[in-house]
């Protein structure tokens, strides 16, 4: 093909993330003909700077933990993890940052990819640069969707450029471990990576501006994963801001608003993301560029016909799983409305509708202790105006915990609609409680009544049983 050339499409995906693999996947098997462009690694953020890296690294860290707390084996794991071992654990599962796998899964679902940076230049057209200077055109028949994702937001510091920080990406990716490390940020990327890097031999500080860790989540989660840390050694400081960092030699010094001088080698800022939308082209289809994308329940850019934004920019839920949960909604949209379908099925729950995305959304930090939660929290359910009772039972109370580990640390919440009786949020915090969590994710998105729950009946002896104390504490409250 010439550089001239314009190709058409039934769909044009921008970004080829698990978000746009998702989509373009649900377009192909209705048998639309779909083209995906990407400018960096096919399978984005999550497989080689987040999800995947992170956890690799986090593995170890958990399992030395969990191992610890087991009689006749704690012995055995009290040296330290073998770093150089953990970290090419890690470079494994990113396919040591090449994609050639999930290229050939692309072509296996008959996507076209397009290497390079895709930009609207106007309705329903999209140019891309390829990395040769080569160009292409591309219209799309049915849909343009932006699967484009976040990057970290960096705050505003003096000396910071001159710093040259981590961020969520040079945390998951770096090739060894630092003596000393700042985190910046009390949300999930700070208590994971404080978590990791600690554990792996770094002394790390931690630094909350807020008053604890994972403000989205119930105080207590955060209250116990902060006192883990501080217990494996971290200096964890709330109610603490970064003024000005420096770099002096090799050395990082951060300057704190209570007049605090912390040195380290290096400098993690975990304080929040932004839209990748500033270079798409939006300002040629009457959107302001670098803005998170408002859509409705399908998808689909408000006031737009043929425009879709799926994943991170929509700001609905900054979640991989919940990405592709929306892509698959978006998918079947598209296709729907390609066939000519004259009413989608966009009432809440309906096959057109990211309803999750409101009130069903699943969330585990692989620290020690996991925090799980899906749902409202109570103060999220309070403030939406629900009449609700919250119901907590500490983990240790089931057989299956103890079994477990020794001195068994964790909580856990019920948040049940009264007028409904239906949960409207489930958190748990433990070890082992992110393998627990999906059976709230079906109670929360299914509504099962709480009289119905009695009769789902939880193995003995398992840390699940704590539904069982969990409906108790409800019955009797």
């Amino acid at each position: 093909m010439t550089e001239t050339e314009t190709i058409a499409y039934d769909v044009v995906v921008l970004g080829a993330g698990p978000v746009g693999e998702n989509l373009a996947d649900r377009t192909r098997a209705a048998g639309l003909s779909t083209a995906i462009v990407e400018s960096e690694l096919v399978g984005g953020e999550c497989s080689y700077w987040a999800c995947m890296p992170s956890k690799a690294l986090l593995r170890p860290v958990i399992a030395r933990a969990d191992a610890r707390r087991v009689p006749g084996l704690r012995q055995s794991v009290q040296g330290p993890l073998d770093a150089p071992a953990v970290l090419a654990h890690r470079d494994y599962y990113t396919s040591h940052w090449k994609d050639d796998g999930q290229v050939d899964w692309l072509n296996g679902i008959g996507a076209d990819l397009y290497r390079g940076h895709g930009r609207l230049t106007g309705s329903r057209t999209v140019k891309v640069d390829g990395p040769e200077g080569e160009r292409h055109v591309l219209t799309a028949r049915h849909a343009v969707a932006v699967c484009t994702g976040s990057r970290a937001l960096l705050p505003d510091l003096p000396g910071l450029a001159q710093v040259k920080p981590w961020t969520s990406r040079e945390a998951t990716s770096a090739h060894a471990v630092p003596g000393r490390l700042i985190v910046v940020g009390g949300g999930v990327v700070a208590a994971e990576m404080a978590t990791a890097w600690q554990a792996l031999g770094s002394q790390v500080t931690l630094l909350v501006r807020g008053k604890g860790l994972l403000p989205r989540m119930e105080p207590f989660a955060g209250e116990l994963v902060a006192e883990a840390l501080t217990e494996a050694g971290a200096d964890v400081r709330t109610g603490t801001s970064v003024t000005a960092v420096t770099r002096e030699g090799s050395a990082v010094v951060a300057l704190t608003d209570s007049g605090d001088r912390i040195e380290a080698d290096e400098i993690l800022f975990a304080t929040g993301r932004a839209p990748r939308t500033d270079d798409l082209g939006l300002d040629t289809v009457g959107l302001e560029a670098g803005r998170w994308l408002d859509v409705d329940d399908s998808l689909r850019v408000v006031g737009s016909e043929w425009l879709y934004a799926v994943g991170d920019v929509n700001h609905r839920a900054l979640l991989t799983h919940q990405g592709k949960y929306q892509a698959r909604i978006a998918g079947a949209a598209i296709a729907a409305r390609a066939a000519g379908v004259p009413l989608l099925e966009t009432d809440p729950w309906g096959a057109h509708a990211a309803t999750a995305d409101h009130s069903a959304v699943p969330q585990v930090v692989f620290t020690d202790p996991e925090a799980a939660a899906v749902g409202l929290s109570l103060a999220e359910a309070e403030e939406a105006g629900h009449r609700v009772r919250a119901v907590d039972v500490d983990m240790s109370s089931v057989a299956g915990a103890g079994l477990y580990a020794d001195g068994y640390r964790g909580r856990a919440r019920m948040v049940v609609d009264i007028n409904r009786e239906i949960l409207l949020g489930v958190t748990f915090v433990g070890s082992g409680v992110g393998e627990l969590i999906h059976s709230a994710s079906v109670a929360v998105a299914g509504e099962v009544p709480i009289s119905r729950l009695w009769h789902a009946v939880p193995s003995y002896p398992t840390i699940s049983e704590v539904w069982l104390r969990l409906l108790e504490a409800f019955r009797d409250a």
